[in-house]
């Protein structure tokens, strides 16, 4: 008798394990179409706070650190003059390279990368 009570208790206590295990799944968000129309995109609006938050980070983009320096003052003028962004060809830009290669941990959102993306083939206004 003792046996069979502790085999239902552990049998009640599995199902109640088991039903109790829930994962959610998250999907990330993925850019409505890569190629097409270039959407608008303000640097001063959604790009410099980006870039200010996820790369001007102590020992990152901050002077002296790695260049471009990305703090929202001085990160347009560092990107520009500085070589990364070809807007003849966008995809060979150094800022689109570096977002979707070995820096995309710190802009994890597809989202993010397609609005500078798209800021590079709207010819990269400083607006």
């Amino acid at each position: 008798m003792k046996r069979i009570v502790t085999s239902s208790i552990l049998v009640l206590f599995t199902c109640f394990g088991l039903a109790g295990c829930y994962k959610d799944v998250i999907y990330p968000e993925q850019a409505v179409d890569p190629e097409g129309p270039p959407q608008f995109v303000s640097y001063k609006t959604e790009l410099a706070p980006l870039f200010n938050t996820n790369c001007a980070k102590s020992g990152c983009h901050l002077s002296p650190a790695h260049k471009p320096y990305m703090s929202t003052d001085i990160s347009y003028t560092q990107i520009m003059n500085g070589g990364f962004v070809n807007t003849s060809i966008p995809k060979e830009s150094r800022l689109y390279i570096m977002i979707n290669g070995e820096m995309k941990e710190f802009i994890p959102s597809a989202v993010d990368r397609q609005k500078v993306y798209d800021w590079i083939r709207n010819g990269a206004p400083n607006n």
